[in-house]
């Protein structure tokens, strides 16, 4: 590994500041307003752990990050100190996911720049089938024997499991004896169920608010201080009589994204005068109800009662178990009693004196979760359709080599099978993909992204033809989001489900519970299921940690591949997989070290490499060049560097909300997608976008939102995606957001050649060494072990 600059690097002086447009960390405009009850608050920190992260999902405020990189995984639920990652940002505002959908987060966010097109777009048939399939899961659920109680008034299980509870914290019972209740009946057994029949396509999307409705609720707004700006987004989140509800209530106003609880207190205080007290049970509830959104944010399904209640009172929550009390009441949230997995050889096997931990969710994601579960637990205990008999798939992986042959062997038998391994892993599923159509199976292959499609397309065009003529004619490939909402994929047979007997899905870290939960809801029974993936890249942006968590319940197979990933850069990106941080021999300059001592010599730097030094010392051209950084802010984030190149590469008036003709941009059509393309041309329709080969038109009230340049990215956006060339820029300020799943994935994107813009010193290799991927609070692991065996080791 080469440690000195480019030779080439003499353009100007070292130190010269590039970055006049760069903003700092702490930046916002929450929901176009300034310094109101309702303004942005870039310094409070989320004791869910969210808030002051410069990073990539829905920070509800500026809307300009990309996907909710929970800090590389996740953080715990009463950490509220300053994560500078990538993700839920509720201080900073930075995310891009949260852009295509005008201050909402999450899947559900409706897409509503669509200026009354009569042809929906992707974005919209994505989001209604995402509904569709939740209906379904709840009233799946409402049939199921013993439902969690979670209404009306607290009585019954909730309320023994509550005073339990209570009683462990204030030690008066020890914790085996306080949850001595008979345990939960278990999971009913997984025979083939019946499947209720789905409509073919999706219902249309629900219309904007009336513009009756958004009026009332401006009017409530501006009496109350609030920004009239919030007033479409209220509207849309709160539904039929707002403006009353809002006079009722006024802290229902946590409920519009982007809304912290000391700005909802401000518009309360305005409303309510000296009625607004701390102790409102109305503001508890409400407390509560953020607290477990911004947990979802950053990646948990749900929060231990414990930790709830010490960021309630982060909050100034007087009495936090009132507060939990009174929202599981009413319904908002649901409790859970989870066993937690101890060693039960030679102990109880009725499992009574398990301990076992008390846990607070939101119902969207427990539905979404325990569906999940009863969704693998139906793969696995059914048995896979033949799609060829045995003796062809044992011919099949006989002619296949290594891992690959272990591939074809487990997905002939089991209807759930887990892949492991890097880039050049990909190789396996190919394979398995080709040789299935050989025999016959309905096959199709689901990536991240379009670019991630074309990429597997590549692949399988070089390991040659197939005999399977649908395959020779169209490629049986689609992205996770196109095959959910119908655009693309094999279509729905006459249950609904996916008509298919294999389906692999690639980039699997990447699912969140809802995604997950969505696609194997979809799956018909006796269908295989391929998970494939890394599990050493960042984790999904949405809630969850799927992949790894059934790695670790093993319930299925698990093929691990032992093809290596080639080269420098191969030997370099699997050692810090492991930890470490060698340095590695690269004749050919396939990675570079380039230290700085500040951020204004960082973006220096990085403009003179990507403009002059690699595609002149490499071969790589500059629209071939990648720039990936940790943050939005800062003097070297995305903002500052993208002003920078775009100065550089592509200057112009940015005619068009900031953007000119041949601008490389990024794309996010809903929360958690980012879609790297080019600006086309810009006309009264909107801003005209190339993506992956298809284009795009952006709405005009809807380029702020959902586009952002695309020079320089988050380790985030860029997941699942390769470039020849990358440069990973680490700025001083940069050191407590880096762990090794974020240099991992940013220094695995690179084919060719990586430069790293190094001014984090001894920061990098103790990230590397030291700062895994911060834990996620999650519940399928659990839900699993009593519906699967777990595999033999």
């Amino acid at each position: 590994m080469s440690t000195d600059p480019e030779t080439t690097e003499t353009a100007s002086p070292p130190g010269e500041p590039a970055d006049e447009a760069g903003t700092g960390a702490g930046e916002a405009t929450a929901a176009g307003a300034g310094g109101s009850a309702v303004g942005a608050d870039d310094g409070a920190s989320g004791a869910a752990g969210v808030d002051d992260r410069d990073g990539d999902r829905a920070d509800a405020g500026d809307r300009d990050g990309d996907t909710a990189d929970a800090d590389d995984g996740g953080s715990g639920a009463a950490d509220a100190g300053d994560r500078n990652s990538e993700a839920a940002d509720a201080g900073d505002r930075d995310s891009d996911a949260a852009d295509a959908d005008d201050g909402g987060s999450g899947a559900a966010g409706a897409d509503d720049g669509d200026g009354g097109s009569s042809q929906r777009s992707e974005a919209e048939a994505e989001l209604a089938a995402q509904r569709l399939e939740r209906e379904r899961i709840e009233r799946r659920k409402a049939e199921k024997k013993g439902p969690i109680e979670a209404g009306g008034k607290l009585s019954g299980k909730a309320a023994d499991l509550l005073a339990a509870v209570r009683a462990v914290e204030s030690g008066a019972k020890p914790v085996p004896s306080a949850f001595s209740e008979p345990a939960p009946a278990p999971r009913r057994p997984t025979p083939e169920p019946v499947r209720r029949t789905r409509p073919e396509a999706p219902p249309a999307a629900p219309a904007a608010p009336d513009a009756e409705a958004v009026s009332a609720v401006r009017a409530v707004l501006a009496e109350g201080g609030a920004p009239e700006a919030l007033a479409p987004q209220a509207a849309a989140a709160l539904g039929e009589g707002v403006d009353a509800r809002l006079r009722a209530d006024p802290w229902l106003l946590l409920r519009v994204p982007g809304v912290r609880p000391e700005q909802a207190d401000g518009f309360a205080r305005a409303l309510l005068g000296a009625e607004c007290r701390p102790d409102d049970e109305r503001r508890a509830r409400a407390v509560t109800v953020w607290l477990l959104e911004q947990a979802a944010v950053a990646g948990h399904t749900a929060l231990e009662l414990p930790a709830l209640h010490a960021a309630l009172a982060q909050r100034s929550v007087p009495d936090p178990e009132t507060a939990v009390r009174s929202t599981i009441a009413e319904g908002e949230a649901l409790v859970f009693q989870d066993a937690l997995e101890t060693d039960t050889r030679g102990g109880d096997e009725d499992g009574e004196d398990r301990p076992v931990r008390a846990l607070i969710g939101l119902e969207r994601y427990a539905l979404a979760e325990e569906s999940l579960a009863d969704g693998l637990a139906r793969l696995v205990g059914s048995a896979p359709k033949e799609g060829g008999s045995a003796e062809d798939w044992e011919r099949a992986a006989g002619s296949a080599q290594g891992s690959a042959a272990e591939l074809i062997r487990a997905a002939a038998g089991h209807g759930l099978v887990l892949h492991t391994g890097g880039e050049a892993s990909r190789v396996e599923p190919a394979t398995l993909l080709r040789e299935a159509h050989r025999l016959g199976a309905r096959a199709w292959a689901a990536t991240h992204g379009p670019a991630g499609r074309e990429a597997f397309a590549a692949l399988l065009a070089r390991l040659g033809p197939t005999d399977a003529p649908e395959q020779q004619a169209h490629a049986p490939l689609a992205t996770v989001a196109g095959l959910l909402s119908g655009a693309e994929g094999p279509g729905r047979d006459a249950d609904g489900a996916l008509d298919l007997d294999l389906l692999i899905v690639l980039d699997a870290p990447q699912l969140d519970v809802e995604a997950a939960a969505l696609l194997v809801e979809s799956l018909p029974d006796g269908a295989r299921l391929v998970l494939s993936g890394d599990p050493n890249v960042l984790w999904s942006a949405g809630p969850g940690r799927v992949f790894a968590d059934l790695l670790a319940a093993r319930v299925c197979p698990q093929i691990v591949s032992r093809t290596p990933d080639p080269g420098p850069l191969g030997e370099l990106v699997s050692a810090i997989g492991f930890g470490e941080l060698p340095q590695v021999d690269a004749p050919g300059k396939e990675v570079v070290i380039v230290p700085v001592r500040d951020a204004g010599e960082a973006v220096h730097r990085t403009v003179q490499l990507v403009a002059d030094s690699v595609p002149r010392a490499i071969g790589v051209p500059s629209e071939e060049t990648q720039v990936i950084t940790p943050g939005h802010g800062g003097a070297a984030g995305t903002r500052a560097l993208n002003a920078a190149l775009k100065e550089r590469l592509n200057p112009g008036p940015g005619r068009f909300g900031g953007f000119d003709p041949g601008d490389r941009i990024v794309y996010s059509p809903v929360p958690g997608r980012a879609l790297p393309g080019r600006v086309v041309t810009a006309d009264a329709e909107g801003l005209h976008l190339e993506c992956a080969g298809t284009a795009v038109v952006v709405p005009r009230e809807r380029v702020e939102q959902s586009v952002r340049h695309g020079w320089a990215l988050t380790a985030h956006q860029a997941v699942g995606l390769r470039w020849p060339a990358a440069v990973v820029v680490l700025p001083g300020d940069a050191a407590q957001s880096l762990s090794r799943p974020w240099v991992y994935t940013a220094f695995g994107r690179a084919v060719r050649h990586l430069s790293v813009v190094h001014g984090v010193e001894q920061a990098l290799p103790r990230a590397v060494a030291e700062v895994p991927a911060r834990p996620r609070t999650t519940r399928l692991a659990v839900l699993l072990r009593p519906q699967v065996p777990a595999a033999e080791e």
